[in-house]
């Protein structure tokens, strides 16, 4: 193995292919992309140069700025819900024996479900005159227009959406702090206990600092993962009503293959490129990891 590490053409040999799949797969249309941000495009003429046309346009578009409040809305509920809950079921999990693995097949069944199908099922559910509005009409209860109701800043359906993808990701990062936790030396918390330390100031402080790179990562893929959030909201509501309930990766989609303005499209795309970089750097530097040695 050291003779192989050693040799640059085998080195060179097992990267190259790397490379050449990054750099077609991920880097070329990300250029290509760039490009035609700053062009009038249809995909039935030649791509036409217009400056900072798209740029400017996407200042006056209240749906783009609709759509762009939703995903920071996203952002922030998917970084605070899905890392506290997926943190606490972690901890619950490790801590149990009889039933762990049920319980933890159950949180995380709905990761492994089609984003398309569980969309249509919930907005079955949440359909005004069937599913849970039918439930509560058994009590005399008239349920809200759960995926209709257009009142507040943040209006009732993105919430809605909000606790369904939150439902579905959630195991997640469950399974993820499940895996860092169970590499804790018990050790530790032993001599915690010996020394009179409760559980929870064991959670403080033993727990909650040898799971920080873990909490990078995860943070990481949520926040990401929120900025391009797209089945979900795509399946329950399609945007609506009213483009109320758009989405970046939405009116992405709907711009470049409803309404054929791929330059303009591939503007949104920019900005959330842009976005998602931003995000991971500054949790990289927000969130500093300390190296423990054994």
């Amino acid at each position: 193995m050291n003779k192989i590490l050693s040799n640059k053409k085998a080195i060179a040999v097992f990267v190259l292919p790397t490379v050449i799949l990054f750099t077609l797969i991920l880097f070329v249309p990300v250029i290509q992309m760039i490009g035609y941000s700053f062009t009038d495009y249809n995909a039935l003429s030649k791509p036409s140069f217009c400056g900072l046309k798209n740029y400017r346009t996407m200042m006056k578009d209240d749906v783009l700025l609709t759509a762009l409040k939703n995903s920071i809305f996203f952002l922030l509920f998917s970084a605070v819900t899905q890392q506290i809950i997926g943190i606490l079921l972690a901890v619950l999990l490790t801590n149990i024996k009889k039933g762990r693995n049920t319980f933890k097949n159950i949180i995380y069944l709905p990761c492994v479900l089609s984003s398309a199908a569980l969309g249509l099922l919930w907005a079955f559910m949440f359909n005004p005159r069937m599913g849970i509005n039918q439930f509560l009409a058994v009590f005399g209860i008239k349920g809200p227009l759960w995926l209709m109701d257009t009142k507040g800043f943040i209006i009732l359906p993105m919430w809605v959406i909000a606790f369904v993808a939150l439902w579905q990701y959630v195991g997640q990062n469950m399974m993820l702090y499940m895996a860092q936790i169970t590499g804790i030396s018990q050790d530790l918390y032993e001599a915690a206990y010996v020394d009179g330390a409760s559980r929870g100031q064991a959670f403080r402080y033993i727990t909650l600092p040898l799971i920080k790179p873990m909490l990078v990562i995860t943070l990481s893929l949520n926040c990401i993962g929120s900025l391009k959030f797209f089945d979900l909201v795509y399946n329950m509501t399609q945007g609506g009503p009213n483009n109320r309930t758009q989405v970046l990766a939405t009116w992405l989609y709907f711009q470049g293959f409803q309404y054929f303005k791929y330059g303009y499209s591939s503007a949104i795309a920019v900005l959330l490129l842009i976005m998602c970089l931003a995000v991971t750097f500054l949790i990289k530097k927000g969130i500093h990891v300390e190296t423990y040695e054994a």
